[in-house]
Protein backbone atom coordinates (compact mmCIF):
# COMPACT_ATOMS: atom_id res chain seq x y z
CA UNK A 1 0.00 0.00 0.00
CA UNK A 2 1.64 3.96 -1.08
CA UNK A 3 1.48 6.35 1.52
CA UNK A 4 0.34 9.66 -0.07
CA UNK A 5 2.15 12.48 0.85
CA UNK A 6 0.49 16.23 1.22
CA UNK A 7 2.41 19.53 1.03
CA UNK A 8 0.96 22.30 2.54
CA UNK A 9 1.63 26.01 0.35
CA UNK A 10 -0.01 27.96 2.17
CA UNK A 11 2.77 29.47 4.43
CA UNK A 12 4.94 29.93 1.83
CA UNK A 13 2.40 32.53 -0.21
CA UNK A 14 2.09 34.40 3.25
CA UNK A 15 5.62 34.94 3.33
CA UNK A 16 5.90 36.22 -0.10
CA UNK A 17 2.77 38.66 0.60
CA UNK A 18 4.40 40.16 3.58
CA UNK A 19 7.85 40.63 1.47
CA UNK A 20 6.18 42.23 -1.00
CA UNK A 21 3.95 44.74 1.11
CA UNK A 22 7.20 45.37 3.31
CA UNK A 23 9.40 46.02 0.11
CA UNK A 24 6.45 48.50 -0.88
CA UNK A 25 5.91 49.92 2.48
CA UNK A 26 9.73 50.36 3.03
CA UNK A 27 9.59 52.09 -0.64
CA UNK A 28 6.73 54.24 -0.09
CA UNK A 29 8.54 55.33 2.98
CA UNK A 30 12.07 56.08 1.30
CA UNK A 31 10.30 57.84 -1.94
CA UNK A 32 8.24 60.26 0.59
CA UNK A 33 11.33 60.85 2.69
CA UNK A 34 13.45 61.49 -0.28
CA UNK A 35 10.32 64.00 -1.77
CA UNK A 36 10.72 65.74 1.38
CA UNK A 37 14.36 66.29 1.83
CA UNK A 38 14.44 67.53 -1.92
CA UNK A 39 11.26 70.24 -1.36
CA UNK A 40 13.69 71.38 1.74
CA UNK A 41 16.28 71.27 -0.24
CA UNK A 42 14.74 73.37 -3.16
CA UNK A 43 13.12 75.81 -0.43
CA UNK A 44 16.54 76.48 1.13
CA UNK A 45 18.16 77.06 -2.54
CA UNK A 46 15.07 79.42 -3.05
CA UNK A 47 16.07 81.37 0.06
CA UNK A 48 19.32 81.76 -0.50
CA UNK A 49 18.98 82.70 -4.75
CA UNK A 50 16.06 85.55 -2.81
CA UNK A 51 18.61 86.08 0.09
CA UNK A 52 21.08 86.67 -2.80
CA UNK A 53 19.23 88.78 -5.31
CA UNK A 54 18.27 90.93 -2.35
CA UNK A 55 21.57 91.89 -1.43
CA UNK A 56 22.35 92.62 -4.95
CA UNK A 57 19.46 95.06 -4.82
CA UNK A 58 20.94 96.34 -1.98
CA UNK A 59 24.37 96.98 -3.64
CA UNK A 60 22.73 99.05 -6.02
CA UNK A 61 21.25 101.31 -3.47
CA UNK A 62 24.86 101.49 -2.52
CA UNK A 63 26.51 102.64 -5.98
CA UNK A 64 23.06 105.02 -6.07
CA UNK A 65 24.17 106.80 -2.98
CA UNK A 66 27.55 107.05 -4.13
CA UNK A 67 26.43 108.65 -7.37
CA UNK A 68 24.20 111.30 -5.21
CA UNK A 69 27.56 112.14 -3.34
CA UNK A 70 29.18 112.20 -6.96
CA UNK A 71 26.38 114.86 -7.80
CA UNK A 72 26.64 116.78 -4.77
CA UNK A 73 29.95 117.75 -5.56
CA UNK A 74 29.16 118.13 -9.33
CA UNK A 75 26.64 120.84 -7.96
CA UNK A 76 29.12 122.33 -5.09
CA UNK A 77 32.44 122.11 -7.83
CA UNK A 78 30.49 123.60 -10.53
CA UNK A 79 26.75 125.22 -10.22
CA UNK A 80 26.08 125.83 -13.52
CA UNK A 81 26.54 122.41 -14.30
CA UNK A 82 24.15 120.58 -11.52
CA UNK A 83 20.21 121.32 -13.11
CA UNK A 84 21.94 119.74 -16.25
CA UNK A 85 23.50 116.94 -14.34
CA UNK A 86 19.94 116.75 -12.17
CA UNK A 87 17.85 115.95 -15.68
CA UNK A 88 20.28 113.02 -16.85
CA UNK A 89 20.63 111.33 -13.34
CA UNK A 90 16.67 111.20 -13.97
CA UNK A 91 16.24 109.35 -16.86
CA UNK A 92 14.44 105.71 -16.46
CA UNK A 93 16.75 104.11 -18.21
CA UNK A 94 18.58 101.20 -16.18
CA UNK A 95 21.56 102.40 -14.48
CA UNK A 96 22.54 105.49 -16.81
CA UNK A 97 23.04 107.24 -13.34
CA UNK A 98 25.40 104.87 -12.62
CA UNK A 99 27.61 104.93 -15.47
CA UNK A 100 27.50 108.60 -15.83
CA UNK A 101 28.87 109.16 -12.40
CA UNK A 102 31.91 106.86 -13.16
CA UNK A 103 31.27 105.09 -9.29
CA UNK A 104 31.43 101.99 -10.92
CA UNK A 105 34.25 101.37 -14.08
CA UNK A 106 33.06 101.15 -17.69
CA UNK A 107 34.03 97.66 -17.88
CA UNK A 108 32.10 96.23 -15.42
CA UNK A 109 28.63 97.54 -17.10
CA UNK A 110 27.40 94.80 -19.42
CA UNK A 111 26.59 96.20 -22.45
CA UNK A 112 23.17 96.21 -24.31
CA UNK A 113 21.98 95.67 -27.79
CA UNK A 114 22.16 99.29 -28.58
CA UNK A 115 25.79 99.06 -27.45
CA UNK A 116 24.97 101.63 -24.39
CA UNK A 117 26.82 99.89 -21.36
CA UNK A 118 23.52 99.74 -19.39
CA UNK A 119 23.24 96.56 -19.06
CA UNK A 120 23.15 94.84 -15.31
CA UNK A 121 26.42 95.38 -13.31
CA UNK A 122 27.96 91.70 -11.54
CA UNK A 123 27.89 92.15 -7.55
CA UNK A 124 31.87 91.70 -6.48
CA UNK A 125 33.27 92.40 -3.18
CA UNK A 126 37.08 91.17 -4.19
CA UNK A 127 39.33 90.43 -6.74
CA UNK A 128 40.13 87.38 -6.24
CA UNK A 129 40.45 84.56 -8.97
CA UNK A 130 40.48 80.92 -9.50
CA UNK A 131 43.10 79.12 -11.08
CA UNK A 132 41.93 80.08 -14.10
CA UNK A 133 42.03 83.55 -13.94
CA UNK A 134 38.13 83.93 -13.42
CA UNK A 135 36.58 86.02 -10.63
CA UNK A 136 35.40 84.16 -8.15
CA UNK A 137 32.76 86.46 -7.01
CA UNK A 138 31.50 87.28 -10.60
CA UNK A 139 31.09 83.28 -10.66
CA UNK A 140 28.25 84.00 -7.98
CA UNK A 141 26.44 84.91 -10.93
CA UNK A 142 24.84 87.66 -8.50
CA UNK A 143 24.38 91.13 -9.80
CA UNK A 144 22.11 94.19 -10.32
CA UNK A 145 20.09 94.59 -13.62
CA UNK A 146 18.57 97.82 -13.33
CA UNK A 147 19.13 101.12 -11.04
CA UNK A 148 16.75 104.55 -11.66
CA UNK A 149 16.69 107.12 -9.72
CA UNK A 150 14.10 109.79 -8.79
CA UNK A 151 15.71 113.00 -7.67
CA UNK A 152 12.55 115.09 -7.21
CA UNK A 153 9.88 113.09 -5.23
CA UNK A 154 5.90 114.36 -4.69
CA UNK A 155 6.31 113.70 -0.77
CA UNK A 156 9.50 113.13 2.29
CA UNK A 157 8.67 110.42 4.13
CA UNK A 158 10.78 109.34 7.91
CA UNK A 159 10.06 107.54 11.31
CA UNK A 160 10.08 109.91 13.90
CA UNK A 161 10.90 108.37 17.42
CA UNK A 162 8.67 108.67 20.60
CA UNK A 163 9.87 112.06 22.30
CA UNK A 164 12.39 113.06 19.36
CA UNK A 165 12.51 115.31 16.55
CA UNK A 166 13.42 115.52 12.56
CA UNK A 167 14.08 118.41 10.82
CA UNK A 168 13.03 118.76 6.77
CA UNK A 169 14.33 121.13 4.29
CA UNK A 170 11.55 122.43 2.53
CA UNK A 171 13.40 122.96 -0.63
CA UNK A 172 10.93 122.76 -3.77
CA UNK A 173 10.65 122.91 -7.37
CA UNK A 174 8.06 125.92 -7.20
CA UNK A 175 6.23 128.29 -5.09
CA UNK A 176 3.69 126.42 -1.91
CA UNK A 177 1.80 128.10 -0.01
CA UNK A 178 0.75 125.48 2.80
CA UNK A 179 1.99 121.92 3.53
CA UNK A 180 0.00 118.89 4.22
CA UNK A 181 1.39 116.64 7.66
CA UNK A 182 0.02 112.78 7.86
CA UNK A 183 1.45 111.05 10.92
CA UNK A 184 1.09 107.58 12.56
CA UNK A 185 0.79 104.70 9.88
CA UNK A 186 -0.49 101.24 9.94
CA UNK A 187 3.10 100.06 11.11
CA UNK A 188 2.98 102.57 14.07
CA UNK A 189 -0.37 100.38 15.32
CA UNK A 190 -0.17 97.33 17.22
CA UNK A 191 -4.06 95.87 16.85
CA UNK A 192 -3.57 93.47 14.12
CA UNK A 193 -7.03 95.06 12.09
CA UNK A 194 -5.05 98.12 12.16
CA UNK A 195 -7.73 100.14 15.80
CA UNK A 196 -6.39 103.13 16.53
CA UNK A 197 -7.54 104.50 19.97
CA UNK A 198 -8.45 107.73 19.09
CA UNK A 199 -9.46 110.40 21.64
CA UNK A 200 -12.81 111.96 21.50
CA UNK A 201 -12.26 115.65 23.13
CA UNK A 202 -13.78 118.39 23.02
CA UNK A 203 -12.45 121.65 24.11
CA UNK A 204 -9.31 122.18 26.16
CA UNK A 205 -6.83 118.79 25.29
CA UNK A 206 -5.61 117.14 28.06
CA UNK A 207 -1.45 116.78 28.30
CA UNK A 208 -1.05 113.62 30.00
CA UNK A 209 1.74 112.01 31.98
CA UNK A 210 3.95 109.59 29.19
CA UNK A 211 2.25 106.25 31.23
CA UNK A 212 -1.20 107.65 31.13
CA UNK A 213 -1.10 107.70 27.32
CA UNK A 214 -2.45 104.16 25.87
CA UNK A 215 -1.14 101.91 23.40
CA UNK A 216 -2.43 102.83 19.75
CA UNK A 217 -3.62 106.48 20.29
CA UNK A 218 -1.24 108.31 17.67
CA UNK A 219 1.32 110.74 19.22
CA UNK A 220 0.77 113.99 19.72
CA UNK A 221 2.88 115.85 17.04
CA UNK A 222 4.67 119.38 17.49
CA UNK A 223 5.23 121.38 14.16
CA UNK A 224 7.66 123.81 13.96
CA UNK A 225 7.88 126.20 11.27
CA UNK A 226 11.12 128.41 10.23
CA UNK A 227 12.11 130.49 6.98
CA UNK A 228 13.76 133.36 6.29
CA UNK A 229 13.47 135.85 3.26
CA UNK A 230 16.33 137.38 1.14
CA UNK A 231 17.50 139.29 4.10
CA UNK A 232 16.61 138.81 8.15
CA UNK A 233 17.89 139.54 10.91
CA UNK A 234 17.52 137.27 14.46
CA UNK A 235 15.00 139.31 15.77
CA UNK A 236 12.84 138.50 13.10
CA UNK A 237 12.28 135.11 14.62
CA UNK A 238 10.26 137.32 17.98
CA UNK A 239 7.38 138.46 16.69
CA UNK A 240 4.96 138.78 14.51
CA UNK A 241 4.15 141.38 12.14
CA UNK A 242 0.65 143.49 11.92
CA UNK A 243 0.54 142.09 8.30
CA UNK A 244 0.91 138.75 9.71
CA UNK A 245 4.04 137.83 8.46
CA UNK A 246 6.01 135.52 10.82
CA UNK A 247 9.62 133.57 10.33
CA UNK A 248 8.67 131.07 13.01
CA UNK A 249 5.95 129.18 14.49
CA UNK A 250 4.88 126.31 16.15
CA UNK A 251 1.71 124.17 16.42
CA UNK A 252 0.90 121.17 18.79
CA UNK A 253 -1.12 118.78 16.62
CA UNK A 254 -3.22 116.94 19.15
CA UNK A 255 -4.65 113.65 17.97
CA UNK A 256 -8.86 114.09 18.15
CA UNK A 257 -11.92 111.98 16.06
CA UNK A 258 -13.52 115.56 15.52
CA UNK A 259 -10.81 117.58 15.00
CA UNK A 260 -10.20 119.65 11.87
CA UNK A 261 -8.04 119.27 8.99
CA UNK A 262 -6.76 122.53 8.34
CA UNK A 263 -5.18 125.48 10.19
CA UNK A 264 -3.44 128.65 9.38
CA UNK A 265 0.03 129.08 11.62
CA UNK A 266 -0.53 132.66 12.29
CA UNK A 267 -3.84 133.00 13.86
CA UNK A 268 -2.27 130.93 16.51
CA UNK A 269 0.62 132.74 17.11
CA UNK A 270 0.59 134.54 20.23
CA UNK A 271 3.27 135.92 20.31
CA UNK A 272 4.17 139.75 20.45
CA UNK A 273 3.58 142.27 16.89
CA UNK A 274 5.86 144.90 18.23
CA UNK A 275 8.80 145.64 20.64
CA UNK A 276 5.93 145.92 23.24
CA UNK A 277 5.29 143.47 25.93
CA UNK A 278 3.87 140.04 25.07
CA UNK A 279 0.17 139.53 24.97
CA UNK A 280 -1.42 137.63 27.30
CA UNK A 281 -1.92 133.84 26.66
CA UNK A 282 -5.15 133.10 24.60
CA UNK A 283 -7.12 129.90 23.41
CA UNK A 284 -4.84 129.55 20.22
CA UNK A 285 -1.58 128.83 22.73
CA UNK A 286 -3.47 125.31 23.47
CA UNK A 287 -2.61 122.12 21.52
CA UNK A 288 -4.97 122.00 18.36
CA UNK A 289 -7.25 119.32 17.74
CA UNK A 290 -6.20 116.93 14.43
CA UNK A 291 -8.97 115.16 12.64
CA UNK A 292 -7.78 111.13 13.30
CA UNK A 293 -9.45 108.33 12.58
CA UNK A 294 -10.08 104.73 14.52
CA UNK A 295 -8.80 102.67 12.29
CA UNK A 296 -5.98 103.09 9.81
CA UNK A 297 -5.23 101.01 6.40
CA UNK A 298 -1.99 99.54 5.10
CA UNK A 299 -0.16 102.32 3.46
CA UNK A 300 -2.28 105.05 4.75
CA UNK A 301 -2.25 107.45 7.83
CA UNK A 302 -4.39 108.23 11.02
CA UNK A 303 -3.79 111.91 11.35
CA UNK A 304 -3.78 114.79 8.38
CA UNK A 305 -3.13 118.18 8.67
CA UNK A 306 -2.98 120.86 5.73
CA UNK A 307 -0.81 123.63 7.76
CA UNK A 308 -1.57 127.68 5.88
CA UNK A 309 2.05 128.88 6.23
CA UNK A 310 3.14 132.55 6.21
CA UNK A 311 5.14 135.26 4.06
CA UNK A 312 8.61 135.96 5.65
CA UNK A 313 8.97 139.06 7.37
CA UNK A 314 10.03 141.60 5.01
CA UNK A 315 7.40 139.88 2.75
CA UNK A 316 8.65 137.97 -0.56
CA UNK A 317 9.17 134.38 -0.93
CA UNK A 318 11.04 132.27 1.69
CA UNK A 319 14.72 131.73 0.32
CA UNK A 320 15.32 128.93 3.21
CA UNK A 321 11.97 127.10 5.02
CA UNK A 322 12.34 124.05 7.33
CA UNK A 323 9.76 121.94 9.25
CA UNK A 324 10.62 120.23 12.37
CA UNK A 325 8.73 117.36 13.37
CA UNK A 326 8.65 116.27 17.25
CA UNK A 327 6.54 113.00 18.31
CA UNK A 328 5.44 113.05 21.54
CA UNK A 329 4.15 110.33 23.49
CA UNK A 330 5.01 107.50 20.78
CA UNK A 331 6.92 106.76 17.69
CA UNK A 332 5.71 107.69 14.36
CA UNK A 333 5.90 107.65 10.67
CA UNK A 334 5.03 110.88 9.37
CA UNK A 335 4.54 111.70 5.78
CA UNK A 336 4.80 115.64 4.14
CA UNK A 337 3.62 116.83 1.01
CA UNK A 338 4.14 120.24 -0.75
CA UNK A 339 0.84 121.61 -2.05
CA UNK A 340 1.19 122.36 -5.65
CA UNK A 341 5.17 121.55 -5.67
CA UNK A 342 7.91 118.54 -5.07
CA UNK A 343 10.72 118.16 -2.96
CA UNK A 344 14.14 119.52 -4.81
CA UNK A 345 16.28 116.84 -4.56
CA UNK A 346 15.84 116.56 -0.81
CA UNK A 347 14.62 112.64 -0.55
CA UNK A 348 15.41 110.90 -4.07
CA UNK A 349 14.30 107.98 -4.33
CA UNK A 350 16.25 104.78 -5.44
CA UNK A 351 14.72 101.79 -7.37
CA UNK A 352 17.22 98.96 -7.82
CA UNK A 353 16.17 95.17 -9.06
CA UNK A 354 18.95 92.52 -8.60
CA UNK A 355 19.42 89.28 -9.33
CA UNK A 356 21.06 85.67 -8.11
CA UNK A 357 21.13 83.37 -10.69
CA UNK A 358 17.37 82.98 -12.41
CA UNK A 359 15.78 84.67 -9.19
CA UNK A 360 14.73 88.60 -8.85
CA UNK A 361 14.53 90.65 -5.89
CA UNK A 362 13.07 94.43 -6.30
CA UNK A 363 13.71 96.90 -3.50
CA UNK A 364 12.98 100.97 -3.70
CA UNK A 365 15.14 102.88 -0.81
CA UNK A 366 14.36 106.86 0.26
CA UNK A 367 17.95 108.09 0.45
CA UNK A 368 18.00 111.75 2.91
CA UNK A 369 20.50 114.10 1.53
CA UNK A 370 20.99 116.40 4.40
CA UNK A 371 22.27 115.36 8.19
CA UNK A 372 19.34 114.46 9.96
CA UNK A 373 21.10 113.01 12.46
CA UNK A 374 22.74 116.20 13.73
CA UNK A 375 21.69 116.59 17.73
CA UNK A 376 19.30 119.43 17.45
CA UNK A 377 18.25 120.75 21.03
CA UNK A 378 15.22 118.64 22.04
CA UNK A 379 14.02 121.07 24.96
CA UNK A 380 15.61 124.44 27.29
CA UNK A 381 17.34 124.17 29.64
CA UNK A 382 16.09 125.97 33.46
CA UNK A 383 18.56 125.65 35.88
CA UNK A 384 19.59 127.49 39.32
CA UNK A 385 22.89 126.05 39.60
CA UNK A 386 25.45 126.42 36.87
CA UNK A 387 25.44 124.89 33.33
CA UNK A 388 28.47 123.36 31.52
CA UNK A 389 28.54 123.51 27.70
CA UNK A 390 31.64 121.85 26.27
CA UNK A 391 30.85 121.27 22.85
CA UNK A 392 31.99 122.86 19.09
CA UNK A 393 30.46 123.18 16.32
CA UNK A 394 31.56 123.49 12.95
CA UNK A 395 30.17 123.55 8.90
CA UNK A 396 30.44 120.26 8.79
CA UNK A 397 30.30 118.25 11.69
CA UNK A 398 29.47 118.48 16.03
CA UNK A 399 31.55 117.69 18.67
CA UNK A 400 30.82 116.58 21.95
CA UNK A 401 32.58 117.50 24.74
CA UNK A 402 33.17 116.22 28.05
CA UNK A 403 32.93 118.34 31.00
CA UNK A 404 31.07 117.56 34.22
CA UNK A 405 28.98 120.58 35.89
Amino acid sequence: MKSIRVINKQSGAVSLFVVIFAILLMSVVTISFLRIMTADQNQASGNDLARSAYDSALAGVEDAKRTLVWYTQQCKTSPGSCADWATKLATTECNTAIRLSGVVKAGDIASTSGGTGTGEIKVQQSTAVDESGNSVDKALDQAYTCVTLKLNTDDYKAKVPANQSILVPLISTGSFSSVTIEWFSRDDVTATDGTVKTPNTTGTQPLLNQSDWVVDRPSLLRAQYMQVGSSFKLSDFDYVTDDSQSNGNTIFLYPSTNGSTTAELVSRDIRRNSAGSLPPATAASAPFPTKCATKVSSGGYACKVTLSLPTPVGGGTPSTAYLRLTSFYAAANVRVTLNGSQFKVVQPIVDSTGRANDVFRRVESRIDLYDTGFPYPEAAVDLNNSLCKDFAVTDTQYIAGSCTP
